[in-house]
């Protein structure tokens, strides 16, 4: 590879190779009208995301539905901006019409320099892991899974977190962008990563406004139960502290879980979601991801399940509110204690915790606001798409929230 290219031009190849085509031409355009590009992070001894770079931050998002940047504002103003505009990812049909000529654009683009068609090595695992592709079948159809297995599995029981990806994403995509794997060799945690299917959704979305997905012991709510279960039986797996947690699309998908297995998963983790119930076909979907939805399922005589939820407060694909929607179907702060935290990553974004106790002291549900992110992971790496490494680290918080809660818990 011509090491004197560029870093964009470098960057924008390393992501074709790894199919991201979208953020490859994201990442293209910006260059090109001169935005910029995202400053680059490292991740800090106690796991916080530090920037490295001497340019002011600017913040980004990327429209899914047309592959165009959105620069949402720099650092200095971006307390005072806001951007939700109308486009936003589809939760059902891919719009051919809208983004076929970019992957060809970037495609005639790169081919002009050398190196483009070379691959990614493998990611190495450490001895004794193991992150092997699996399926699954029962009626409601069929879908393959990854899971990754930590070295220190020895058939005594693990817990077990079950992560659902974003529209787009992949396993894989989805387990580098978190670097959950790496949490769940520290921690000793088996990750299932169910995979949508392009069959079932053009653009890998999970179909979370969908009726006929919202309910327990139907289409993919059955399907990533069966997945769980599997899971359970494959492995010793301790029954008692079963997680689900996703991105956008996923997060939305692991709310309706939590609502439909309150007996099966102890907590749940939302990372750009929307509650259960906030759209019941496309036109809906698109309303709630625009503005909040309207209506929401509620919980009934079923468990409350605790829960933890990240949403960044410039995201201009699904509306922070919906993060405040999640929390309030969750069973809300009435008679829990409540605590506010502000925070800054060095070098990157502020944010705000809330923390909800109940009047044993432990957290039943909290929530972060990341000021100034988009739509994307906080605290990722940018192995993976729709990652933030500037923001606090929601995996880490989420697989800690997690290890607090079991089904056998007091507020169980």
């Amino acid at each position: 590879m011509n090491e004197t290219l560029p870093n964009h031009i470098l960057d924008a190849m390393r992501l074709t190779r790894e199919g991201k085509l979208t953020e490859a031409t994201a990442l293209l355009q910006c260059a090109l009208r001169g935005a910029g590009r995202p400053g680059i992070a490292a991740i800090t001894p106690d796991g916080n995301a530090q920037t490295v770079s001497a340019s002011p931050p600017r913040i980004f998002d990327v429209d899914p539905q047309t592959g165009e940047a959105m620069l949402l504002a720099s650092a200095a103003s971006a307390a005072g901006s806001s951007r939700f505009g109308s486009r936003s990812w589809s939760p059902g049909r891919h719009d051919r019409a809208g983004t076929a000529p970019l992957p060809e654009t970037l495609r005639g683009f790169l081919g002009q320099f050398h190196g483009g068609g070379s691959s990614q090595p493998p990611r190495v695992l450490p001895d004794g892991a193991q992150f092997v592709t699996r399926s699954f079948s029962n009626h409601a159809g069929s879908r393959g899974y990854k899971l990754y297995i930590p070295s220190t599995y020895v058939g005594e029981a693990m817990p077990l977190l079950v992560m659902l990806h974003g529209c787009t994403q992949s396993p894989d995509d989805f387990a580098a962008g978190t670097r959950m794997n790496i949490l769940a060799e520290k921690h000793g945690c088996f990750i299932a990563y169910p995979e949508q299917s392009q069959a079932a959704n053009a653009q890998k979305c999970w179909n979370w406004f969908s009726p006929g997905d919202q309910q327990r012991g139907q289409g993919e709510p059955a399907l990533i139960a069966g997945i769980t279960q599997q899971t359970m039986r494959d492995h010793v797996v301790d029954h008692q502290r079963v997680y689900v947690a996703g991105l956008s699309a996923g997060g939305a998908a692991a709310v309706i879980m939590a609502m439909a297995y309150p007996d099966l998963y102890a907590a749940v983790g939302v990372h750009s979601g929307l509650a259960c119930g906030a759209a019941r076909d496309m036109p809906s979907a698109f309303a709630a991801m625009r503005q909040g939805a309207t209506g929401s399922a509620t919980l009934g005589d079923r468990r409350a399940v605790p829960t933890i939820v990240f949403h960044a407060d410039k995201d201009s694909t699904v509306h922070p509110r919906n993060g405040d929607q999640v929390i309030a179907q969750s069973g809300g702060v009435g008679g829990l204690r409540s605590e506010m935290w502000r925070g800054h990553v060095p070098g990157g974004h502020a944010y705000s915790r809330t923390i909800h106790s109940d009047d044993t002291g432990r957290a039943v549900l909290e929530q972060w606001l990341v000021h100034g992110g988009g739509h994307a992971w906080s605290g990722g790496s940018h192995e993976g798409s729709y990652t933030d490494p500037r923001g606090p680290d929601a995996s880490r918080e989420m697989l800690r929230f997690f290890l607090q809660h079991s089904l056998g818990s007091p507020e169980a």
